[in-house]
């Protein structure tokens, strides 16, 4: 699949959005300092950005408003409803820590229920598809849930250590969320990379009783919409050299930044932190990209894919 730039910002950055804020509306942080009000601001941009960019996909963004009322059926209609009413409950726990300095409590766990469905029904886009084997699994939204835990526990960390509260706490489910999240993942790609595709040219030709069927002629010679988002191809060497950099820089690096901040404290601990969430936040961006590039979609069975 087209590794769409829109596509992976959005995910990224509503993921992290979506986690921190829910991190924040567990009320493990004080909510009358600076830095946590200035985490119910970062969330909610996030998320918004997030939102935002991913209309840059589409090829008519005016009409995006259309695709809420497919909520029945269709979980992107679904991640849209609750993208929206999700922003309630996190507005209101925003405006009582920015405002009142203060945490309220049923705003605060309702926010963070509704941020991990929001999340969930993101991933379910992906993985509720058929037509491409790699994301139809079960360990497609537990990878997105555990990814913006992690950065949510990360994020809320920076803010823990900067306020001089909580941020030891949350470093340390950071690392728990991280090592589980890099965990479930490798496991998507050894399950990605020793599938035996369900659809072939054989299956999808109906042909297959005849014998192996081979691409005689492609079916036009101009490239078109199929093969621009869905013949997409990526090395298997390549793959293999991005997946390692992405553990090491979003796993391997934001643990042992974290460990540094538990350990040293004080000074030391925010810059690390902060280092933690940059190398994470890479990490995650490469993951998101091999997403999209490693995904085969069956209908590139009838263009020799």
């Amino acid at each position: 699949m087209h590794p769409a730039f829109s596509i992976i910002v959005f995910t990224t950055l509503s993921g992290l959005g979506y986690g921190l804020a829910a991190v924040l509306g567990l009320g493990l942080l004080d909510a009358s300092t600076l830095s946590v009000k200035l985490a119910h601001i970062g969330a909610l941009a996030m998320i918004a950005g997030g939102l935002l960019s991913s209309t840059l996909h589409l090829g008519n963004p005016q009409r995006a408003w259309r695709a809420l009322s497919q909520w029945r059926s269709s979980w992107l209609s679904r991640e849209g409803v609750m993208a929206i009413a999700t922003f309630v409950p996190l507005t209101v726990t925003a405006w009582f820590s920015i405002v009142e300095g203060r945490y309220l409590l049923v705003a605060g766990l309702a926010g963070t229920v509704m941020c991990g469905v929001t999340v969930y029904c993101t991933a379910m886009i992906y993985g509720s598809l058929r037509s491409i084997q790699a994301w139809n699994t079960g360990l497609t939204p537990l990878c997105y849930l555990l990814f913006a835990a992690a950065g949510g526990f990360l994020l809320a960390s920076v803010a823990g250590y900067s306020s001089g509260s909580g941020g030891t706490v949350c470093a340390a489910i950071a690392i728990l969320f991280v090592v589980a999240a890099w965990i479930s993942k490798q496991q998507w790609w050894t399950r990605l990379r020793t599938l035996a595709p369900l659809s072939t040219p054989e299956s999808a030709t109906g042909l297959g009783h005849i014998g192996h069927v081979r691409l005689f002629e492609r079916p036009h010679v101009n490239e078109n919409y199929l093969t621009r988002e869905m013949g997409f191809k990526v090395a298997r060497k390549h793959a293999l050299k991005l997946s390692r950099l992405a553990i090491l820089s979003g796993g391997l690096a934001p643990v042992l930044l974290l460990l540094v901040a538990i350990l040293a404290g004080g000074a030391a601990a925010v810059p690390a932190a902060v280092l933690a969430v940059f190398c994470y936040a890479l990490g995650l961006v490469v993951e998101r990209w091999l997403f999209f590039a490693e995904a085969r979609h069956a209908v590139m069975n009838y263009y020799g894919g």
